[in-house]
């Protein structure tokens, strides 16, 4: 079920008709959660319900069995079941054929001919995520830093939570589970942030992301194109991507809002970042501050000395890579955002403590170079044809067709490039939230053109999420 659908629309309607009747009876509104939650899921597959089950039983099993347990050996067991039992399954829906395909390939090139694949797996939606929700769940409960959850129904409602359940934010136990237990209290001003919030992300989907698409599949698709070409299809997915990823995480914030929650914030404006790190501070932050608590700490982070800190840093960025798809290309662009870490980390440490506007403004130029080119590696589809469109960017003859690839993405990204530019104002001083009495009235204009926008281009594309695919 899209949340760009008008189905999610009806499910919506229905849910929260249910969910304010019920008011001041927290189990009954946590039921709904559930139930409303694993209809979401089931609408694509039914069969996809048993897996969230089954992980959600596993852990919830594993988290009271580690509060009981004081023997570090027996806990130690009991948190290995949990990263076996979750990482199992991750690891056959996601990975089995990747790692099939790999291995008979080089087996080919040494003479071996093994059987060649003919089934697929399906890959259930959202299984990255909430993989990650119940494992953050259990390590935490490991490291003694919560106690395990007293509700099953709360639990399976921490997990299965619909808003942002197939695409994140990924959330932690110690922040959202305990609103779980909590008297909800549904104010006004959080019903028009909510609000605020989906119309915002809608307006992102609907109006941006999928008018760009076809942008970026034009040019990624041509055979042999130049280099204007592949410049302005990468602008173009890469203003696409965070549009369709941004848009997703307000639309989910906005629909907790409704619910009486607070989700996390995962989207800061990236494209003002000055360095390779900076960048990771603002792009699907829940994901990049879960790798860092959960893999690059539990690798030894930076406590092993500056060679082993260089490893641990490359490595979890290249599993970051690898978290995004079940291809080589992934892969690549990992390691290509590891080695920029690393760069950045050195040049760090030997460069003087101050720095002048035009170093500020250079060191964000190379950034967006060094992020945009990223956003090639990662939509190429195959090491290949990033190889081919790397080459091709040799090549400046411009086809005929240029101009208007150029002047659609100049339509359609200037939403993107105009939010980060008052972004970056507002940042810097040079403008303030605080603009006088009219500032609402502004604000009710600009709903209603968002509004208007995605009416117009409602169900015109009826795109996915492009993270629903990972």
């Amino acid at each position: 079920m899209l949340f760009n659908s008008d189905v999610f629309l009806v499910f919506l309607a229905g849910f929260l008709l249910l969910y304010y009747a019920v008011r001041g009876r927290l189990a009954w509104r946590n039921g709904l959660i559930v139930a409303a939650s694993y209809t979401f899921y089931g609408w694509w597959d039914w069969r996809l319900m048993s897996l969230l089950a089954g992980s959600s039983l596993l852990d919830f099993g594993v988290g009271r069995a580690l509060m009981r347990s004081e023997s570090p050996g027996r806990r130690r067991c009991w948190l290995g079941l949990s990263l076996a039992g979750n990482l199992s399954l991750l690891g056959f829906f996601k990975y089995f054929g990747f790692f099939y395909d790999s291995l008979a390939l080089v087996l080919a090139q040494i003479g071996f001919e093994p059987q060649a694949r003919t089934w697929q797996i399906i890959l259930p939606v959202g299984i990255s995520f909430y993989t990650f929700q119940t494992l953050s769940y259990t390590i935490d409960i490991y490291r003694r830093q919560m106690g395990a959850a007293g509700s099953l129904l709360d639990y399976l409602a921490y997990v299965a939570f619909f808003p942002q359940l197939v695409a994140g934010p990924i959330e932690r136990a110690q922040h959202l589970l305990p609103q779980f237990g909590e008297t909800r209290h549904i104010t006004r001003a959080g019903v028009a942030e909510g609000i605020r919030l989906i119309l915002g992300g809608m307006f992102l989907k609907v109006v941006v992301a999928d008018n760009l698409a076809p942008l970026a599949d034009l040019a990624f698709g041509v055979a042999d194109p130049g280099a204007p070409v592949i410049v302005l299809g990468t602008l173009a997915f890469g203003l696409q991507i965070y549009a369709d990823f941004a848009g997703y995480s307000d639309i989910a914030r906005g629909l907790a809002r409704l619910l009486g929650f607070e989700l996390r914030v995962n989207f800061r404006w990236p494209y003002l970042a000055g360095n390779v790190r900076e960048f990771w501070h603002r792009w699907h932050i829940s994901l990049s501050t879960w790798l860092r608590d959960y893999l690059y700490i539990s690798l030894g982070g930076s406590r092993c000395g500056p060679g082993r800190t260089r490893v641990n840093l490359f490595l979890t960025m290249l599993l970051g890579g690898l978290w995004h798809g079940a291809a080589w290309h992934f892969v690549l662009w990992g390691a290509w955002h590891g080695a920029g870490l690393l760069i950045h980390r050195a040049w760090r440490g030997n460069r003087p403590g101050s720095e002048s506007r035009l170093a500020r403004k250079a060191a964000w130029a190379g950034t967006m170079l060094f992020v945009f080119y990223g956003w090639l590696l990662f939509r190429a589809g195959s090491i290949g044809h990033a190889v081919s469109l790397t080459l091709g960017l040799a090549d400046w003859s411009w086809p005929a067709w240029g101009g208007s690839l150029g002047l659609n993405l100049l339509v359609f990204g200037a939403p993107v490039i105009l939010g980060h530019w008052v972004a970056g104002r507002e940042a810097s001083g040079a403008a303030s939230d605080d603009a006088g009495p009219g500032l609402g009235a502004w604000r009710w204009v600009l709903q209603g053109i968002q509004l208007a926008a995605i009416g117009l281009f409602w169900g015109k594309q009826g795109t996915p999420f492009i993270y629903f695919q990972f």
